[in-house]
């Protein structure tokens, strides 16, 4: 599903932003130490034992890429969600991946 231009900033910004708010929720219920990290597009999660989850949109594809440990995934939204090209829905996959290279169980959700 294409979306326009405005509609891709805001939701894929919306979605850098919940990612965001999860982080800070954990850090001040001294959850996990993780340190975000936003640059325009572009979020960067420091996992403790120095490993590292950046996330990244591309406006020119409509797409938010993933890059972790597990590997590099590219979402599009699908008109409910943020799906790769496995049919695996962003947050999810992102749970899974921080909750590895954190050594503990952590749930990104909507």
């Amino acid at each position: 599903m294409s979306l326009s231009d405005a509609d891709y900033l805001a939701k894929s910004h919306a979605l850098l932003a919940r990612v965001e708010q999860q982080v800070d929720a954990w850090l001040d219920d001294d959850v996990v130490d993780i340190d975000a990290h936003r640059t325009g597009g572009l979020l960067e999660l420091s996992l403790p034992g120095g490993s590292k989850i950046v996330i990244n949109t591309q406006p020119p594809l409509q797409e938010i890429w993933l890059a972790a440990r597990s590997g590099g995934y590219h979402f599009r939204w699908d008109g409910a969600q943020w799906v790769d090209r496995e049919g695996q829905e962003f947050l999810a996959r992102l749970s899974r991946s921080a909750s590895e290279q954190a050594g503990q169980a952590l749930s990104f959700s909507a």
